[in-house]
């Protein structure tokens, strides 16, 4: 009888503590969670426009990897960092100029975590030669007290340019995310 009783307890505790996260779901304010994430990517594309190399590295997790499909390979953020910063000197010197822009084909959130999937564009100039790259990704993202951090980038594979025009500019409303999804290598 008392295991029975144990049980039960256990049970109805189970329970409630999903009722608690369904709850916490249910009341979370998902245009708010998008605009700050929307704020997040504008972030990272200043950073890359103005060269700020202090600013890019801060929308990173101490922690964060960076996955790259075409390389075969992870490593840290913070190496993936390092082999990025001449790139940021030389934009903040004015030597090259850089952008990124992103678009997404399925943004999954919650109040403090989020999984972003989408392609995103980097264009580069220097000495005259200019690049763009189309890029497959997804992000994991964690809120932390400092803000949105990317735990995890995917660089999963190259995008075409049909591709990203496939996908609609980011807005603080879901109403235009796409119903497909799309994939993303390693460039800031």
């Amino acid at each position: 009888m008392r295991n029975l009783f144990l049980n039960l307890i256990s049970f109805l505790l189970i329970q409630l503590s999903f009722c608690n996260v369904s709850n916490a779901e249910e009341n979370h304010d998902t245009s708010t969670t998008l605009k700050e994430l929307n704020q997040y990517w504008k972030e990272v594309s200043r950073c890359v426009k103005t060269g700020d190399f202090q600013g890019y590295s801060d929308t990173c997790h101490p922690t964060g990897i960076l996955v790259s499909g075409t390389k075969q390979t992870t490593y840290p953020l913070e190496q993936a960092l390092q082999g990025w910063k001449q790139g940021f000197d030389d934009t903040q010197a004015r030597k090259m100029t850089a952008s990124v822009q992103f678009r997404f084909s399925k943004r999954l959130h919650d109040a403090t975590t989020a999984h972003e999937t989408g392609i995103f564009r980097y264009a580069s100039s220097l000495n005259g030669k200019t690049s763009v790259q189309f890029i497959h990704f997804e992000g994991l993202l964690q809120k932390t007290p400092g803000g949105w951090k990317i735990l995890m980038e995917y660089q999963k594979s190259i995008a075409t340019e049909t591709e990203w025009k496939k996908l609609p500019p980011a807005t603080d409303s879901m109403e235009s995310k796409p119903d497909h999804t799309a994939s993303g290598t390693s460039t800031p």
